[in-house]
């Protein structure tokens, strides 16, 4: 048993006893996170009471780490003042995350009890397309005027430094324009007197707000960075991208791409907070699709019906030439759409990841093709069925194993150009992974097997 485990027992039972003062003591030593986490286990009624047991800055904390449903719930039974003291100490940057997903209802109840400035700011950033860097930024950073000497820069720190998201990136200013940033670190390492701006790096890395979220959190991997400004079309500071909101982006993302590289349709919340009927409408969709796009390659079997009626052994090879070819496009599919995803391959690669991947199905058919050649051969050496219809098992060797290569190479084609072509088009690289690649894939194998099959055996 962890010791998170041990912790949430502990507290269950101060819980049950009513022994409130212990547990207050408890929760004041956990992380916030930690406390979010403990609210999906108690019980609907307990939550409230649990919640305001927490001092105010650890509960504002706490409350945007929580589910949407447990935010929904806790502001409901708060009332007006607590509300208030709640969003007073939130982040305005995490206030929007969180009105983004509440009811018409409850976003009028939140918005009712924020001061008007606070207000103006929130539905400004609620303007910005949604994945933009301007829906993600905060307007909550330190910025220095240009003039400010050292001695300023820590007199305005200690002043609103506190009410800041971080401090560890400090931007300079003139009318609002960015020139530069530093750290505090180079703040105390230079003389009262120095300006900042005979200090500061004004080789800046910044982006628009209207810059793709997924672009901006790559750039804090990229970079190395711990915030990134963000200016408007005037080249005006505006806002920061923080590298927690960077976090996130990423996983919102990466969750999107792995379900659509499963044939399904984007799903917001959890997997247990998403009601059986949804999952069901997030899946059927593409699988409806992809069901239909297979009869093709039904039809095409039904056209070799000749091919297998005079020689029955080659349909047993089809599952496993299927199989393979599937195998070898998500393989390849996988790579190029991490490639877009990390910015190492482009649309200009086009050619030469095809003739990349042309190399690599070469060496990878070869290798298949003559393992399989051999386990065929010695697997019907003495066949009586292949010697009752004229055939050799050396040739039914050689006719799967050039129908392997065949398989391989246009897999990996077929996994290559899906992706890219969907990237030209604009499209999520995503929506172009197994399912459709082995679908598209299968046809052209079955294709391929039969005629050779057929011109082997003059069939």
């Amino acid at each position: 048993m962890d010791e998170q485990t041990l912790v949430f027992d502990e507290i269950f039972e101060f819980l049950e006893n009513k022994n409130f003062p212990k547990l207050r003591e408890i929760l004041q030593e956990m992380n916030p996170a930690d406390i979010a986490l403990l609210f999906e286990e108690l019980e609907e009624k307990a939550v409230p009471i649990v919640f305001r047991l927490l001092p105010k800055q650890l509960a504002a904390d706490t409350f945007s780490y929580l589910e949407s449903d447990k935010q929904v719930q806790l502001i409901t039974s708060f009332s007006d003042v607590e509300l208030r003291e709640i969003t007073d100490n939130m982040f305005i940057d995490d206030t929007v995350d969180i009105i983004e997903e509440m009811p018409a209802n409850v976003v009028t109840r939140i918005l009712k009890n924020t001061d008007s400035e606070t207000r103006k700011i929130i539905n400004e950033l609620l303007k910005y397309p949604k994945d933009s860097a301007g829906s993600i930024m905060t307007t909550e950073f330190l910025y220095l005027d240009d003039d400010m000497t050292v001695k300023e820069a820590f007199q305005k720190i200690r002043q609103v430094g506190v009410t800041k998201e971080t401090i560890n990136t400090c931007f300079v200013t003139k009318s609002r324009r960015l020139l530069g940033q530093l750290s505090p670190l180079e703040l105390l390492t230079n003389d009262e007197d120095t300006l900042v701006t005979e200090i500061m790096d004004a080789n800046i890395i910044k982006v628009n707000t209207h810059e793709d979220q997924e672009n901006v959190a790559r750039m804090f991997d990229k970079y190395d960075i711990a915030a990134l400004p963000v200016v408007d079309n005037e080249d005006r500071l505006v806002g920061i991208v923080t590298f927690d909101d960077a976090i996130e982006v990423l996983q919102e993302e990466n969750t999107e791409d792995f379900e659509k590289m499963a044939a399904m349709m984007p799903i917001e919340d959890s997997y247990f907070k998403t009601s059986v009927f949804k999952h069901a409408k997030k899946r059927v969709l593409w699988l409806l699709i992809l069901m239909i796009s297979a009869t093709f390659t039904g039809l095409l079997i039904t056209k070799y019906e000749a091919a297998f009626a005079a020689l029955p052994i080659l349909i047993s090879f089809i599952p496993m030439l299927m199989d393979t070819g599937g195998n070898c496009g998500s393989q390849t599919s996988t790579m190029i759409i991490r490639g877009f995803a990390l910015g190492e391959i482009s649309t200009r690669d086009f050619f030469r990841v095809m003739f990349k991947e042309f190399r690599i199905s070469l060496i990878v058919s070869s290798i298949l093709a003559i393992v399989n050649g051999i386990r065929i051969y010695l697997m019907y050496f003495n066949s009586e069925s292949l010697a009752a219809s004229g055939t050799s098992a050396l040739m039914l060797a050689v006719v799967v194993s050039l129908s392997i290569m065949c398989a391989v190479i246009i897999a990996k084609f077929v996994g290559c150009i899906l992706p890219m072509v969907a990237k030209m088009c604009k499209l999520d690289p995503a929506i172009m992974a197994s399912p459709m690649i082995t679908t598209v894939a299968d046809a052209a194998i079955i294709f391929v097997y039969f005629n050779i099959a057929m011109k082997f055996f003059n069939i």
